[in-house]
């Protein structure tokens, strides 16, 4: 259905400057927000109020999430670790083959963390402990990306350079679901029907899997508007960022496109995530985080 664009106010809050780089999101366990600072190399804790902590880690951590043991796992692409940190600021680091390429990680539902290998094509899963199982894809070069725990006791994944979804359950079989027609999907999410629900960058659309492995598209209005990761609400919708149209999205159930318009031009929106607060947040490239309200 046609995008719409609300006037509803959307809040910026600054977290550093643009040489940083804040890039992912996630709520922790303790009532704040978790970011990563790709070029400076630090994770970032944020109150809802705003005040920020930062803390040193390794090249280029990308995507974080939070941990079924409460604390906060990131991949780091810059140097093929997985890193985690404590509500409390302690670091630890899980080293990967050389050449990996670590991107999207998400809890899973066996107590451990899965994560994506971009240069290697690979699935992994990490034990809080710190063992590695890794599961080679049966695409070359299909560059998987962002991952996400599914209503059925598997992860669902994005194919960036397969124009695919895909599927890996606990003993490691894989299912692909191809989109219709060139695109190059990044973020993914469950949404509380047990849809999945990701963004395609390369077409500017949305897609959905259902359960019984139909899809949907949806596209945007703006082909170019490069929507870029996704998060779910209990209520249904979807909220994702539009890192080429710099706005914050949201999308129905049924396919309704409401767009949300950032205040500071250029502010290269890409993690997304509802926070301890019920807001919907997402972290700015250019040094900040946005706030609104569903």
């Amino acid at each position: 259905m046609a995008d719409r664009v609300d006037d509803r106010v959307v809040e910026e809050f600054s977290v550093t400057d643009a040489k940083s780089g804040p890039y992912g999101i996630s709520s922790g366990a303790d009532g704040a927000l978790w970011l990563t600072l790709v070029h400076s190399g630090e994770i970032a804790r944020m109150t809802v109020d705003g005040a920020v902590e930062r803390y040193p880690t390794g090249s280029r951590p990308t995507i974080i999430a939070a941990g079924v043991d409460e604390a906060l796992w990131f991949t780091r692409s810059g140097d093929d670790h997985i890193g985690r940190i404590t509500t409390e600021g302690v670091m630890s680091e899980f080293a990967l083959p050389s050449g990996s390429g670590p991107f999207g990680i998400c809890a899973g539902p066996d107590e451990a963390m899965w994560f994506t290998e971009m240069n290697t094509g690979r699935i992994g899963r990490i034990t809080p402990e710190g063992r590695i199982a890794r599961f080679e894809l049966p695409v070359r070069g299909a560059l998987p990306s962002m991952v996400v725990c599914g209503p059925d006791d598997a992860l669902w994944f994005t194919l960036n350079q397969a124009n695919a979804v895909g599927r890996i359950d606990l003993k490691g079989k894989i299912t692909l679901y191809p989109l219709p027609g060139p695109g190059a999907p990044v973020g993914i999410t469950c949404s509380a029907d047990e849809t999945m629900w990701f963004v395609d960058i390369a077409a500017g659309r949305i897609g959905n899997v259902a359960p019984d492995g139909a899809m949907r598209m949806f596209p945007l209005s703006d082909p170019t508007a490069k929507p870029h990761a996704i998060t779910a609400l209990p209520s249904g919708d979807c909220w994702f960022t539009e890192w080429g149209a710099n706005r914050l999205g949201r999308i129905s159930p049924t396919g309704v496109v409401t767009e949300y318009d950032l205040p500071t031009p250029a502010s290269e929106p890409h993690g997304i995530t509802v926070g301890p607060d019920g807001a919907v947040w997402a972290a700015l490239e250019t040094g900040a985080v946005a706030r609104i309200t569903p």
